[in-house]
């Protein structure tokens, strides 16, 4: 992933988690969607990986129904973005 994508995506990570608030959590592809509006869906690997590394550092919490995952787990479905608990 090139830093400077990395980077766009990451910030806007930070900035629609924070924009959310508390207890509240954004789903990845309104991240994929605000960077990349025509490629959305093509830029949701690096969305999902941009959330692991931030995960990895406590910036942000991935959750599953409610249940807070491993940034090492593998994910299936459906996650949720939002801030550290």
């Amino acid at each position: 992933m090139a830093n400077e994508r990395y980077d766009e995506i990451a910030a806007t990570m930070r900035a629609m988690v924070a924009a959310r608030g508390v207890g509240k959590t954004i789903c990845p592809s309104e991240v994929a969607r605000a960077v990349a509006p025509e490629a959305w869906r093509e830029l949701m690997p690096e969305v999902r990986e941009v959330a692991r590394t931030l995960a990895r550092v406590g910036e942000v919490v991935v959750t599953q129904r409610g249940v807070v995952l491993g940034p090492d787990w593998e994910w299936r479905g459906a996650v949720r973005i939002g801030p550290p608990r």
